[in-house]
């Protein structure tokens, strides 16, 4: 029961910060504190208001909140969520648009496994099922999944995407955000010399570290300085009483989100500072651009401990994707088996997550695809969530995207492929 006190510890004093909010919320609106305005009771009674609210996000997982959507008919079609494949680490499911006649785009969005869950992609989503039907795997916060369930690291996480990809079939297009870009990239390269008649359509990889070295930031620097030892000793706690995977070694969410929230500490703390005179001044609102922010941004989910440790180790340090040297089940994966599959990359030019020539070195892993199916993209400008959530996914690489996934729809596989 290594660590248990510590995640409990941690769970008690963010229950903690969320009683005082909601204490200084209420003290301060204490109806007989009208009779004596004061301008410190407004003030706690603000800081009350936007502690609550923060310190609460940290443990709910946000709704998609996608309930209709606009299609090219000009009306408002109900969209609902189905679970298409449950799986005990993460599910597969669909935006089923109804009333409408199924798009011939067929997507997976494969979603990060790096804290936040998925609907981080929320507005990516969105702005695709107008033009596609849109799947994306949800993965499931590790503090829920019973022990008995037994581990995910890097190698279970590339065979799930693996099994999405042959539930969903031969002309699926695939979209992999940040994180998972290397081990969507092995699992279509595993599938490719396993079972070539489930490969995907296309493959785009946007923002992700197919080789964190090619150009090295503040997060494969600390890759590289810290030992396995120590992140196991610093990082890793058990799961307390209070939740399902009760004894589970994770990678805490509220201690992801202290890692978060560090690298740009004072940009939030003025952020929080200037929506609490916004409230004192009665100009916030429920969704204003800060809550509608900072309830996805707070909202943190356990990782799985070897599927944390093991994405340092292997991805970052040991760069196994990068030198063409992955292991599944026992097995390498030859990347150059892809000789069939579109593949594209995407990368912002202000990226400091994952900058740009740590995505691109996909293509010249693809030893085995002509220069014809592989393409390439620079966004101007763009910073790591812009690429795929903000006015540059919106505005230039949404349609350049679609338009990478119609010029390779429809056309016949090789026959050595197809046999």
């Amino acid at each position: 029961m290594r660590f248990m006190a510590t995640y409990d510890l941690m769970e008690s004093l963010r229950n903690t910060n969320q009683w005082l909010g909601a204490t200084a919320k209420a003290m301060a609106s204490y109806p007989a504190f009208a009779a004596m305005p004061n301008p410190a009771l407004t003030w706690m009674a603000a800081w009350g208001e936007v502690a609550e609210r923060s310190y609460e996000r940290m443990v709910v997982k946000p709704s998609w909140g996608i309930r209709t959507i606009t299609c090219n008919d000009g009306k408002d079609h109900l969209v609902q969520k189905e679970t298409v494949l449950e799986k005990p680490f993460g599910n597969l499911i669909h935006f089923n648009v109804t009333g409408r006649e199924e798009k011939a785009r067929k997507i997976l969005l494969v979603a990060p496994m790096s804290g936040h869950y998925a609907t981080l992609l929320r507005s990516t989503v969105i702005s695709l099922i107008p033009d596609a039907e849109v799947y994306v795997t949800d993965w499931k916060n590790a503090r829920d999944i019973p022990v008995s369930c037994g581990k995910f690291d890097i190698e279970d996480y590339t065979l799930y995407l693996m099994e999405f990809m042959r539930h969903m079939g031969p002309e699926t297009n695939v979209i992999a955000v940040c994180q998972p870009a290397p081990l969507t990239l092995a699992a279509t390269a595993y599938l490719a010399e396993l079972d070539p008649k489930a490969q995907p359509r296309t493959l785009t990889l946007i923002g992700g570290p197919i080789d964190p070295n090619a150009t090295p930031t503040e997060v494969t620097d600390f890759g590289h300085r810290v030992t396995m030892g120590q992140l196991e000793e610093s990082m890793i706690q058990r799961v307390g009483f209070k939740y399902k995977g009760v004894g589970r070694l994770v990678y805490p969410g509220l201690l992801q989100l202290t890692s978060f929230i560090a690298m740009n500490a004072e940009r939030h703390a003025k952020a929080f500072n200037d929506q609490i005179l916004r409230v004192t001044r009665g100009e916030a609102s429920d969704h204003d651009a800060h809550n509608r922010f900072y309830d996805e941004y707070l909202a943190v989910m356990d990782m799985p401990a070897e599927f944390y440790l093991s994405t340092v180790e292997r991805i970052f340090k040991n760069g196994e994707i990068a030198e063409n040297r992955f292991m599944v089940d026992g097995k390498q994966v030859d990347i150059g088996k892809i000789t069939d599959v579109a593949v594209k990359t995407v990368e912002g030019a202000n990226d400091d997550i994952s900058a740009p020539g740590q995505c691109v070195a996909a293509l010249d892993l693809c030893t085995g695809l002509s220069d014809a199916k592989k393409a390439s993209h620079l966004e101007p400008g763009a910073g790591h969530y812009g690429i795929f959530a903000g006015k540059s996914w919106r505005n230039n690489i949404r349609p350049l995207v679609l338009e990478f996934i119609d010029a390779n729809a429809g056309k016949p596989r090789s026959a050595a492929n197809a046999a």
